[in-house]
């Protein structure tokens, strides 16, 4: 028990608003009687003040929803749970789509508008039953018939699903945005002691690993998934445990912004299970974890209590903090408290009435994420959550028809819009503001970003001497110490570094420098992933945003070809309007216009975007884009692939084993790629290795890198730079050192390493190519993502200036194709009349 007076000196420091820390919380939840009538005055205080802003004061909410049970089976084994259950006792293992429906109907007709969709975790890892029955059904897995029934749901009853299917990964939430305006999952502890020790209430359960469920919580709000989580209190946890689980909660809260409520729930015993001799927890301590939830989670975050297992202490969760009941049902019990039936909606508004505050119905998604729309609510959702929303406030319009709406693909999404001549007035009249006016929130909260930072310095070095003599003798025999020591070396010792590499480079892939005349078409700007490196991403409403149609996606690669091109390089953002096939007709249209130009096509990221939205495997998507024309891949979207420092650099771009698969299945279906690199921003030396390595050990399994890239950072105009996040970019040392050492690095593996001209200043690209590097790039005739980062050298070279830049290093310039095979005449031909660059993107001369 804490002494009272530290309770006295947390009390105080929560009544004056100060920031409180573990041990404070963990003091405070503590607190009884007369201190906890204190306690819970102060966190009634923040509450007030969070209604207050966001113009709801004095009103706490509830949502009037079925529950829909879609199965009851799961590969958890808690020690607490009734839900779950065996096969033998379901006349299913699953509810069938009539049975889901029928509920919907049911709840539909009482004036329902959520449907909560609970379920176990992957029960077809367990039960051999779960799997025969998706077998049967013709649905992959679990989450499968999920999706398809959320979408029967919204199709043919108008209700709106809230999915709790338990751990969900990063692509699974991809999967489930489009068909569901929240989903969610409780938390319940951070404690490890619970999921490790034998008898505990999360032994055996593989889903109820902490890390494993803060991972989830982390990638719903990497994937602008509005959010419901929480704590279960009394099932074996310290004091100290639940303190811990808040902050963990509070921490994911500022970083994405994406958890709309935490639930605080009350372990209730229940017979049949293993943990039904532990007393329930009481409704003081139930109180007293409110209130310090509400301390420490602050005014904004939503905060509930089931009203069903508070007995009759409504008014003690209201001045605790609540500002939610959470979900009630008119029709169905709550599957996982069965022996706690609802209150009657009338009666929770009297009790609620009584403690001084009105009770209001909201949408399974809360109001802020309604009114907030993009990038929280996916745009096939829009119609289906606007036709319940009172638009004035984003809760529920008492007014509101049920009836089943069309689950479809938006409107558009090919029609040209915005700001179509970017490509061309980047070099002239640039960008409209240095950053987009959402800077402050879009990113995360900056602030809790920095805690996030990776160690500035590498985790060793070695002697640069040694590393340059290992070098030589065995370059891809080079330990992490010696490469990353290399990295460091300066000097003359850097000139000896070059050489070593360019030894290598004449070895791989000869004299010649080789380049390919190329268009960057990037068909839309419009992105909500939310890269924090990216000056490019527009929402499609600022006034540097635009889209391409299919005609000038494929006017632009007919100007390309007339003008000598062998390859278009296309990628464009996450358009939360482009379906899934968009990147097929895309394709199509330029094999249409051009049946001879190698299209180079669609980043990982947009692979894995593709995939999620026509719910087709990677294999099969990429399968399908090869046939629509897709001839390789850019393998851009990997900046470093290690993800302490991905989720620094972006807050909803894949994860780094999502890149490995999109890569290697890419290489297995017949499409190379490119591998690429972009460091110097809040990465190290070590990073850079590890991910030079990890490209190497790629290469060796799949044979399918054509070259590697290296992309320095580009930070005049990028966010995390402007934040004061991360470094203006590698210094002109450590870009020689850098392309250097991949050589060395892929020496045998890669025998391509390119520069980028457009990152580097040609006095630089210069002096890589007599350090290792063997390929300039292309002429590219369009370049805007790293111009409105900030680069200054331009949107296009022509062959002409590439060749100069290469003439000074006394070796051949050669043009080559995207496989690096030499260009047919007619090619050859037709790009030494454009100089490799269409008239339409060259800059006008001024007159004399």
């Amino acid at each position: 028990m804490s002494s009272d007076s530290a309770l006295r000196r947390a009390l105080a420091r929560a009544r004056d608003g100060k920031t409180l820390d573990v041990t404070e919380a963990t003091v405070l939840l503590h607190a009884r009687d007369e201190h906890l009538d204190t306690l819970l005055d102060h966190a009634s205080r923040v509450r007030d003040a969070g209604l207050r802003a966001a113009g709801r004061e004095g009103i706490i909410t509830y949502s009037r929803k079925v529950f829909i049970p879609l199965t009851r089976l799961c590969r958890d084994r808690c020690g607490y749970c009734t839900f779950a259950t065996a096969p033998h006792k379901l006349p299913a293992p699953f509810l069938s789509p009539d049975e889901v429906l029928e509920i919907a109907r049911q709840g539909a007709a009482m004036g329902c508008k959520e449907a909560l969709f609970t379920l176990g975790d992957r029960p077809e890892d367990r039960w051999h039953q779960a799997r025969e029955w998706l077998d049967a059904h013709g649905y992959d897995d679990t989450l499968s018939y999920v999706r398809a029934m959320a979408i029967r749901v919204l199709e043919e009853t108008g209700l709106l699903p809230h999915l709790n299917p338990g751990v969900l990964s990063w692509r699974d939430l991809q999967r489930l945005k489009p068909v569901a305006p929240s989903m969610g999952m409780m938390l319940e502890t951070t404690s490890r002691r619970l999921f490790e020790e034998k008898g505990q209430a999360h032994y055996g359960s593989p889903d109820k690993d902490p890390a494993v469920r803060l991972r989830v919580l982390e990638d719903a709000g990497r994937t602008n998934v509005p959010f419901t989580t929480g704590i279960l209190i009394g099932i074996g946890e310290t004091v100290q445990d639940r303190a811990e689980a808040i902050f963990a909660i509070r921490r994911v809260a500022r970083e994405y912004g994406g958890i709309q409520e935490v639930i605080v729930q009350n372990f209730r015993a229940k017979p049949d299970t293993a943990m039904r001799g532990l007393p329930d927890a009481d409704l003081q301590e139930l109180a007293a974890t409110i209130a310090v939830a509400r301390l420490i989670l602050g005014p904004r975050v939503r905060l509930q209590a089931p009203p069903n297992l508070v007995d009759a202490e409504y008014e003690l969760m209201i001045r605790a903090g609540i500002d939610d009941w959470g979900g009630v049902s008119p029709l169905t019990p709550d599957h996982v408290n069965p022996e706690r039936p609802w209150p009657q909606i009338d009666d929770l508004a009297a009790r609620t009435g009584g403690a001084g505050f009105q009770l209001r119905e909201r949408l399974t998604i809360y109001p802020e994420y309604v009114q907030a729309g993009e990038p929280w609510l996916d745009p096939r959702l829009f119609a289906h959550v606007a036709a319940l929303a009172d638009p004035a406030t984003g809760l529920a319009r008492e007014d509101a028809v049920l009836e089943g709406r069309p689950w479809q693909e938006p409107d558009g999404g090919f029609a040209a819009s915005g700001r179509v001549d970017l490509h061309v007035e980047v070099d002239t009249t640039g960008r409209t503001a240095d950053r987009r006016d959402d800077f402050d929130h879009v990113y995360g909260d900056w602030d809790a970003l920095r805690d996030r930072l990776p160690p500035s310095a590498a985790a060793f070095s070695g002697e640069v001497r040694q590393a340059l003599a290992r070098a030589a003798a065995d370059p891809a025999g080079l330990t992490d110490a010696e490469a990353v020591a290399l990295l460091s070396a300066d000097g003359a010792e850097l000139d000896e570094l070059a050489a070593i590499a360019d030894a290598l480079r004449a070895e791989a892939a000869g004299d010649a420098v080789t380049y390919v005349v190329n268009r960057n078409i990037n068909f839309t700007n419009v992105c909500y992933t939310g890269c924090r490196f990216c000056a490019f991403a527009q929402r499609r409403t600022d006034a540097d945003a635009y889209t391409l149609s299919l005609d000038q996606v494929a006017d632009r690669a007919e100007e390309a070809w007339a003008a000598g091109a062998t390859e278009v390089c296309m990628q464009g953002g996450i358009h939360p309007d482009l379906p899934g096939t968009a990147y097929f007709e895309i394709a199509k249209a330029v094999k249409a216009r051009t049946p001879g130009m190698h299209v180079h096509a669609f980043s990982p990221m947009e692979v894995i975007n593709g995939a999620s939205r026509t719910n087709l495997s990677i294999r099969d998507w990429l399968e399908a884009a090869k046939e629509a024309g897709v001839d390789s891949l850019p393998g851009t979207a990997a900046e470093i692939l290690d993800d302490d420092v991905r989720w620094v650099l972006t807050k909803g771009k894949l994860p780094a084993k999502e890149w490995v698969e999109v890569i290697t299945t890419a290489h297995k279906v017949g499409l190379p790629t490119t591998a690429t690199m972009m460091y110097g921003h809040v990465d190290n030396h070590l990073h850079w290795v590890r991910h030079i390595k990890l490209i190497r050990r790629l290469q060796e399994e799949t044979g399918g890198f054509s070259e590697f890239v290296l992309l320095p950072f580009v930070h005049t105009s990028a966010p995390i730079y402007l934040a004061g996040v991360a470094r203006p970019g590698p210094t002109a040392q450590e870009n020689r050192a850098v392309h250097a050492l991949a050589r060395i690095l892929l020496h045998g593996a890669i025998g391509n390493i390119q520069c980028s001209w457009v990152k580097l200043q040609d006095d630089l690209c210069r002096q890589v190519l007599q350090g290792g590097v063997n390929d300039l790039g292309g002429t590219l005739m369009e370049e805007t993502i790293s111009r409105m980062a900030g680069s200054e050298n331009g949107s296009y070279k022509t062959i002409s200036e590439l060749r100069e830049m290469v003439a000074v290093t006394g070796r051949p310039a050669r043009q080559r194709t995207t496989e690096y095979g030499v260009p047919s005449e007619e090619r050859l031909a037709a790009s030494a009349v454009s100089d490799g660059v269409c008239q339409s993107v060259r800059r006008v001369l001024p007159l004399a």
